[in-house]
């Protein structure tokens, strides 16, 4: 559940469910919102779960894990993805070097698996692995206002400027500022408490220094997807990360990952078999679901992973997976209400003043 539901609730929330936690769905008026985020700044609380890793071998442990290099030094963070033998995403995540421990953050829903899991293979490797979800308060603060929002409310130092990395401070409590990967497509920061803390940091972010708005998980779906995002719960999961474009999550000279041979495999034979695009759907079409297959003269070729009405510009638009050889054109989209027309569209649909680190490349 959201550690300040009471919070939600007094600006209007309505809640979804994420992994079995309430968090707010949105706040009214979803496309003005969207707007308000686009031109100036937003609030929201992100559904992470938490693992901390401690112990003089929990750099080593982790890095043989997972397909980035993990930093050492304090302040530093990457992000890095959990393959399956088969070279296939079972999660993503950020991690972040302290003084003596790496912070992960992980989708919600996938911590506690994750850390059994990893607990069962330290063997005589020093290493201590703690599901802390419940004691901390994530927050994302988001627009091309965002750096004058945390410049005005933090206390301590001055915002972080390069992305994944953090600074310390105050804002009425302790918290952790950390420059995100600009996942909406403009300048972003997540803000880290203690959940017994969270409360007053929350209001902080929304009303004090430059106003902001709240935001729930409705925009964020679709403020990521006109910057190009893909994400874990509609993008990433089972995809081999080639197919996303997701060079930035994959370090392929490290070595010793799980799948890691397969996905330099398949790196290496010259493309993926798939590639993430837009589609800009016809003039007031009916909303394609996850799955709904994408055709080109009769014949399949990929299927949708997440489609909205892009409040920015205002028209159906949706992310597909589609054969790596199909070019830009005309396609049709199938929907409940019969198949409608579309054209697959570079990414991003809309040019924010970030260019988000997941944007697809090949």
């Amino acid at each position: 559940m959201t550690v300040v539901r009471d919070r939600h609730e007094d600006h209007g929330a309505s809640f979804s469910e994420i992994a079995g936690r309430a968090l707010p769905e949105d706040y009214g008026r979803p496309a003005r919102t969207h707007r308000a985020v686009r031109n100036g700044v937003g609030v929201t609380e992100h559904a992470f779960d938490v693992l901390v890793v401690e112990g003089e071998d929990r750099h080593d442990f982790v890095d043989d894990t997972v397909t980035n290099r993990v930093p050492t030094g304090d302040g530093e963070g990457a992000y890095a993805l959990l393959l399956d033998p088969q070279g296939r995403i079972r999660v993503d995540c950020y991690a972040f070097a302290t003084g003596d421990s790496l912070l992960l953050f992980l989708p919600a829903g996938e911590g506690e698996r994750i850390a059994e899991e990893w607990r069962e293979r330290t063997f005589v490797q020093d290493v201590d692995i703690t599901y802390a979800t419940d004691e901390f308060g994530v927050f994302g603060v988001h627009g091309p206002k965002a750096t004058e929002k945390i410049a005005s409310t933090l206390g301590g130092d001055s915002p972080p400027e390069d992305a994944l990395t953090f600074v310390r401070g105050e804002m009425e409590e302790g918290v952790t500022v950390v420059r995100d990967d600009n996942l909406a497509g403009e300048e972003g920061y997540v803000v880290v408490c203690g959940a017994d803390d969270a409360d007053p940091v929350f209001e902080t972010l929304l009303i004090r220094g430059l106003n902001a708005v709240p935001f729930g998980q409705r925009t964020w779906s679709t403020l990521t997807l006109e910057a190009g995002t893909p994400l874990f719960e509609t993008e990433l999961a089972d995809r081999v990360p080639n197919v996303l474009g997701l060079d930035n999550a994959v370090d392929y000279e490290k070595g010793c990952f799980v799948g890691q041979e397969v996905v330099s495999k398949v790196r290496n034979r010259g493309q993926p078999s798939g590639r993430l695009v837009g589609i800009e759907l016809a003039e007031n079409a009916s909303l394609p679901g996850a799955g709904a297959a994408v055709s080109r003269d009769g014949d399949s070729v990929g299927e949708v992973t997440r489609a909205a009405v892009s409040p920015m510009r205002e028209q159906g638009v949706a992310l597909a997976v589609v054969d790596y050889d199909v070019e830009v054109g005309d396609v049709t989209v199938e929907t409940a209400d019969g198949d409608v027309d579309g054209e697959l569209a570079a990414l991003p649909f809309v040019a924010g003043g970030e260019r988000s680190a997941r944007l697809p490349e090949y």
